[in-house]
């Protein structure tokens, strides 16, 4: 891939019209806001059979693509394609065709960000065509066993034998692949106990994995060790570790830069303040859904399937 065919940063609005705006993307409603509904995960499945995957080339032969659950990293040379997180097994023709459409290589090595099924849930095919998968031991563990999401309503059963990390690591670990150095990092616990980023050395281009949502309130996984005082210190570390140089991949939402990084722990952090202030003076969740601590990032913040109040209602439970 010749690094001049650079793609600019998509904007917002070009992300939000694409198709991940679909059915796919009910796995990010609490709970009480389909309250009717115990199928959420089921249902952003079938969404995925329709997604439209779309192909950004950034620099230092990584590439992005979009649609399918969380943003997926690609990287290809002599050693194969390395795939930073999986998609949805039901966009599995469109991803690969997304694939082809960037070269032959095949794809040898995948690294998952976090547990979560948006971003495991095509481990299983992707290992069939021949990848070593790559994760944070505690992704095997939530995969490997039944692990229960309360917001979501859902419980995940085991995932297949073929579907779980092949390699694991607790702390840190540096690959060199395609030329590249790749150096993944662990979190203390934040989106979940589980999550990654995972750095292109040479290229100056991380992937936060579901530790930044760009432009959109992030969902956080108070079942499996997530917390929002764990989601800002992941946000300290992701602006401790960038330049200005940097492009950052987040888990959803479009590749930014680190003062988009900066504007995102800001606004967890004006919110953390106002929830918790307002739960020290004794006021119930429904009181303070009511005041609206959020309200002051509803506009840019709110357009995707978290608004302000169920975000309000996420840090209560964390502060």
């Amino acid at each position: 891939m010749n690094d001049r065919k650079t793609s600019t940063i998509v904007t917002r609005r070009q992300f939000l019209t694409g198709a991940c705006l679909g059915v796919a993307g009910l796995w990010l409603a609490p709970r009480y806001l389909f309250a009717q509904s115990s199928n959420l995960v089921t249902a952003s499945r079938d969404g995925g059979a329709a997604a439209k995957i779309t192909v950004q080339n950034l620099r230092g032969g990584v590439s992005v693509l979009s649609g399918s659950g969380g943003n997926i990293a690609v990287l290809s040379g002599a050693d194969g394609k390395i795939l930073v997180d999986a998609g949805l097994t039901t966009s599995k023709r469109r991803i690969a065709e997304a694939l082809a459409s960037i070269n032959a290589d095949p794809v040898r090595h995948l690294i998952n960000t976090h547990w979560h099924f948006d971003h495991t849930n095509g481990n299983e095919w992707l290992h069939s065509a021949g990848a070593r998968i790559i994760a944070h031991e505690n992704t095997r563990k939530h995969l490997s066993t039944v692990t229960r999401v309360e917001t979501w309503n859902f419980t995940f059963p085991p995932s297949p034998a073929t579907a779980l990390p092949t390699e694991v690591f607790k702390q840190d670990l540096t690959l060199h692949l395609n030329g590249a150095m790749l150096v993944l990092k662990s979190y203390e616990p934040a989106h979940t106990d589980s999550d990654i980023s995972v750095e292109f050395t040479e290229a100056e281009i991380l992937h936060t994995g579901d530790t930044w949502w760009n432009g959109h309130f992030p969902f956080i996984d108070y079942s499996t060790g997530g917390s929002i005082p764990g989601a800002i210190r992941a946000a300290e570390a992701n602006i401790a570790r960038v330049t200005d140089k940097t492009l950052i991949i987040p888990g959803h939402g479009p590749v930014g830069d680190k003062s988009a990084l900066i504007e995102f722990r800001d606004m967890l952090v004006t919110i953390r303040d106002k929830v918790a202030a307002l739960k020290q003076q004794g006021k119930s969740l429904d009181e303070i859904v009511v005041a609206a601590p959020a309200a002051d990032y509803e506009a840019k913040w709110g357009g995707f399937f978290i608004n302000g109040k169920t975000f309000t209602s996420l840090v209560y439970a964390g502060v």
